[in-house]
């Protein structure tokens, strides 16, 4: 998730406010929830306060019995992320059953089976949280409307860095509504509801 990998996408900021969350989802995608970025001198903007809403999350989704997928990325060496580095290791431990899916380009579709994973359990409506907002956060939700499933992205479930002189808050928030307005944006996290991926 190195910042040369960024998608250089222009993003437009659209003022509307979030909606209200109130058809549970089948899935939960965390998207490189991973200890260098929560944890440690290089980790995100209120890297505490967002890893404890992730956990509260798929806590919620294994509850229910959702489907429950962890991307993983592999930076390049160096990186917070540079695969068997301690920073690499996901920061919320997944479950025996749960998928966890390597990738190494920003959005989490791109040549891996996060696509066929989700249509082999029928899914329709995922959540969508982790790291980074403007990188593969944006990129991994841009990609599953294309593909026509119905997103959740809670504006407290994903974070990044400042940039220069713009704060982490707003940098995730411009990503965030630049996704236009097919996705759905949940106040909260704790509104979020899901729902069996087993029918």
């Amino acid at each position: 998730m190195s910042r040369l990998d960024r998608c250089g996408c222009n993003y437009g900021l659209v003022t509307e406010s979030a909606t209200e969350v109130r058809a549970p989802a089948q899935a939960l995608v965390i998207v490189d929830a991973q200890t260098g970025f929560l944890k440690g001198e290089k980790a995100v903007a209120e890297a505490a306060q967002l890893g404890t809403r992730l956990g509260d999350l798929l806590a919620r989704a294994r509850r229910a019995g959702a489907l429950i997928i962890h991307l993983q990325n592999d930076g390049v060496d160096g990186a917070v992320d540079e695969p068997g580095q301690p920073g690499w290791q996901l920061y919320l431990p997944p479950a025996e059953h749960e998928e966890v899916i390597r990738k190494s380009r920003d959005d989490g579709f791109a040549g891996t089976s996060l696509g066929q994973l989700l249509e082999s359990h029928k899914v329709h409506r995922i959540v969508i949280g982790g790291l980074l907002s403007e990188m593969c956060v944006s990129a991994t939700a841009r990609t599953a409307l294309s593909l026509g499933f119905q997103v959740v992205l809670p504006h407290d479930a994903h974070g990044t860095y400042d940039v220069g002189d713009i704060p982490a808050s707003v940098v995730a928030r411009v990503a965030e509504h630049a996704l236009g307005d097919g996705i759905e944006l949940a106040d909260s996290s704790a509104e979020v509801r899901f729902t069996s991926s087993k029918g």
